[in-house]
């Protein structure tokens, strides 16, 4: 036991101090990279991710750990993460919110120096209206290599409402949700130059904004550049603030950028959160000024696109949709033309492919193979071998389904003997899915067809909808109405 502690030990040390794939780039590589993003789907023993944009998020971080990227993520610590969700026997979405410790999360609180290493917590300050402040620690996470700090609200310094600002992911709306942005883009920035004045680490070189909700890190640096020793112009500062700044956007429609109002946005700015920086030319960045856009309206996809020297989709097609949708702002320039392409999303490979696919790997050609990525030797493969391991994951995953599925059931009073819990039948798959299934109620419209589908465990189910659209025919109930 202790020699394999030992050697797990050895094994984490070369991981995290030895040269990868990015220190092989040269000096000229960026020293360090700022990651900023509203949630981070790393475990779901942090849970501070809702779906799709923080699981991109934590992927990109474990990504580049394993590669040697100096990334820093930037992010928020949520007081209740995100809901957790069940149904009642009658079929009504159920919704809770349980309260996290943060000294029970893998998380460490960042200190000023001292001989005893209890310091004072490092605190952040943003102005708010009304000669108010506020105040923010600073959590770490470590995902390998990788450091991801996290900013909490929930202290002692703050009133009330100021407290309750990092109370959930994507929470509230209003002044709630701006103050949330706030918080991560502005306050995110001096963060990381207090970490950067606590650890000796590089100053970023390249900030990274995952979707428009951390885009006032931009009026941050451009604050900075204009109140430092060699201040700049604001033309000047916005100029060096684009050239190093990346802006990536996730959604498809334009329901799902976050708007605000001018007044709003003017309101929070005329408390002194940039003082260096003109208000109207704040407000200028996100103005959708613009063929048929609002200009009483903020746009925070706007103010990202305005910030940032390049910008990308996350699919070929979705550059192409989003050339579309933000081309009023590059007027006389043809939709192909529009200065946004596309890196298509990937994924961490050893975060989603079973542990056992790797395992046969190191078992057929060894672990300089696997190392190495030579995985066109899975040719050699026989056909028998790939489908007696396909035939063990795929039982793993019944009698995974199979617990879940007899769990939520007995969770809303239901008997061993009722249907959905016969552990010949694997059971409905779910699929998870944040936008709501406008059509979800179709899949049982044939009260036969569905009954069948779900006796047989094919019927496929649609998962996670949003609390705002429960109601009493909602498409939640009637599938799962359906499917009993």
């Amino acid at each position: 036991m202790v020699d394999r502690v030992r050697a797990a030990e050895q094994d984490l040390d070369r991981y995290l101090q030895e040269p990868r794939w990015y220190q092989g780039l040269g000096p000229d590589a960026p020293a360090s990279i700022a990651y900023f993003s509203p949630e981070f789907g790393i475990t779901e023993v942090l849970p501070q991710y809702s779906g799709g944009l923080g699981i991109l998020a934590g992927d990109h971080l474990k990504a580049a750990s394993d590669l040697g990227v100096p990334l820093i993520g930037v992010g928020l610590l949520y007081q209740a993460g995100y809901f957790k969700q069940s149904l009642s026997r009658d079929a009504w979405q159920q919704e809770t919110y349980p309260v996290l410790d943060p000294d029970g999360l893998p998380l460490t609180l960042l200190r000023e120096p001292s001989p005893d290493g209890n310091g004072k917590a490092l605190e952040i300050s943003l102005p708010l209206p009304n000669g108010r402040r506020l105040l923010a620690h600073i959590w770490r996470a470590d995902v390998g290599r990788v450091p991801l700090l996290l900013l909490d609200s929930n202290v002692p310094g703050n009133d009330d409402a100021a407290r309750s600002i990092t109370d959930r992911l994507y929470g509230g709306g209003g002044d709630h949700r701006l103050q949330q942005e706030l918080l991560l883009g502005m306050g995110g920035v001096k963060a990381l130059r207090a970490f950067q004045k606590l650890t000796g680490s590089a100053a970023p070189e390249v900030f990274h904004t995952n979707e428009g909700h951390a885009g006032f890190l931009g009026i941050e640096r451009i604050q900075e550049l204009m109140s430092g020793e060699q201040a700049l112009t604001f033309d000047e500062a916005l100029a060096a603030g684009r050239a190093s700044t990346v802006f990536t956007t996730h959604t498809p429609v334009p329901a799902g950028i976050d708007r605000f109002e001018i007044a709003q946005i003017s309101h929070f700015f005329q408390a002194g959160l940039a003082p260096e920086v003109p208000v109207d030319r704040i407000l200028e960045l996100g103005r959708e000024n613009y063929a048929d856009g609002n200009p009483a309206v903020f746009n925070m996809a706007v103010m990202g696109l305005r910030l940032a020297q390049r910008a990308n989709g996350v699919a070929k097609l979705h550059g192409e949709v989003s050339r579309g949708m933000f081309s009023a702002l590059w007027p006389g320039f043809d939709h192909s033309e529009v200065p946004i392409t596309s890196v298509t999303n990937g994924v961490h490979v050893p975060t989603w492919v079973d542990s056992r696919i790797s395992q046969a790997a190191r078992d057929q050609f060894g672990s300089e193979a696997e190392a190495l990525g030579k995985w066109d030797l899975a040719y050699n493969v026989s056909d028998a071998d790939v489908w007696e391991l396909r035939r063990e994951m795929r039982a793993a995953l019944v009698e995974d389904v199979r617990r879940r599925l007899r769990a939520a059931w007995k969770k809303r009073g239901a008997a061993d003997a009722e249907p959905g819990l016969d552990r010949q039948r694997p059971g409905p798959r779910r699929a998870h899915h944040r936008i709501r299934p406008p059509r979800a109620h179709l899949q049982t419209a044939d009260a036969d067809a569905a009954r069948a589908g779900a006796a047989e465990g094919t019927a496929p189910a649609q998962g996670a909808p949003h609390p705002a659209w429960s109601s009493p025919e909602s498409p939640t109930r009637r599938t799962t109405r359906g499917r009993r």
